[in-house]
């Protein structure tokens, strides 16, 4: 029995929000997202302060301009030509005093031969103290370097690196462009106002339960789907009123082609009384008859390419 009322609660605490939610309207379209944007259908719209899409720059290339630095002997060169000098200076002191308390002591072939290969290493190491020496500034020892190395020659590759990237075009203006070759005339800052009629249109059908006045200005798809809404209001002999509508800003977000097809999306951030009430008005169902909403909403508009009539083809919510 306990196991019954369990799974009686789960279900009326799954299922009834749901019920509840359906009868929820908030002005066109019942304030979700539905209509087709294309290819662009299932993406989130492209806000207006969205960063354009621009490839990264490359990092720089070397400049025929750098100058490596001379390299210098390290602690390890300088301990080691110490030790050699006192080696050194220890031998001769030993050949030339060592002998002193013998008599007929005297230089023998393996002596001279340590003194001339020291005297060889000797001068090899002066000799490459001179050349660092008389090295030009700003280069580095050409002993010290290895032997395969060359510099690069200055290209014209490495002079485009150092020229500052254009600004890439924005997908927008990429848009805007490719719809202004079949429609020179396209404006987006006109477009917005015509988006913004229509807007305010389609708000009054919403409010009829008609959309049979802005026919024209919705697709066939955008229309079935908004009409069948209205028929739902009707049968529950609700109106969703919506009152003192003002709209903050209008903006075009997106504009590209597909299919033989041009699409725009306008950006509505507007603000509007929003309640239902029966079909009498004096029973408020749901929403506020005082207190504002605000709300964010993209519509999109498509034609055949060219310069026809827009018509709306999808609303759809920031998220």
């Amino acid at each position: 029995m306990k196991r019954w009322i369990a799974m009686i609660a789960l279900t009326s605490l799954t299922v009834l929000p749901a019920l509840w939610g359906s009868d929820a309207w908030a002005r066109a379209g019942g304030g979700g997202s539905s209509g087709s944007r294309g290819s662009r259908s299932y993406s989130a719209p492209s806000s207006p302060g969205a960063a354009p899409m621009s490839p990264t720059r490359p990092s720089q290339a070397p400049s025929s301009s750098f100058q490596q630095s001379p390299q210098r002997p390290g602690f390890g060169a300088g301990i080691g030509g110490m030790l050699g000098g006192l080696v050194l200076g220890g031998l001769i002191g030993s050949l030339l005093f060592g002998g002193t308390g013998q008599m007929g002591g005297g230089i023998g072939l393996l002596e001279i031969m340590l003194i001339a290969g020291l005297a060889y290493f000797a001068f090899s190491f002066f000799r490459r103290r001179q050349a660092v020496t008389a090295a030009p500034a700003g280069y580095a020892d050409p002993g010290a370097m290895d032997a395969s190395w060359r510099p690069e020659p200055t290209s014209r590759s490495t002079a485009v690196f150092d020229a500052p990237a254009p600004a890439a075009a924005t997908d927008l203006a990429r848009g805007v462009a490719h719809i202004r070759q079949m429609d020179p005339g396209f404006d987006p800052t006109r477009f917005g106002e015509q988006a913004s009629d229509v807007f305010f249109r389609v708000q009054a059908a919403w409010m009829a339960r008609d959309m049979g006045s802005v026919r024209t200005a919705l697709t066939e798809e955008m229309h079935a789907t908004m009409q069948a809404q209205c028929h739902q209001l009707r049968a529950q002999r609700r109106v969703n009123r919506l009152e003192n509508i003002a709209v903050r800003s209008v903006d075009v977000t997106e504009a590209w082609q597909e299919g033989g097809q041009d699409f725009a999306t306008v950006r509505f951030l507007a603000s509007l009384l929003d309640f239902t009430t029966d079909e009498s008005g004096t029973q408020l169902l749901d929403g506020n008859r005082t207190e504002p909403v605000k709300f964010e909403e993209y519509w999109t508009f498509t034609r055949p390419v060219g310069s026809g009539p827009w018509r709306l083809s999808a609303i759809q919510q920031p998220n």
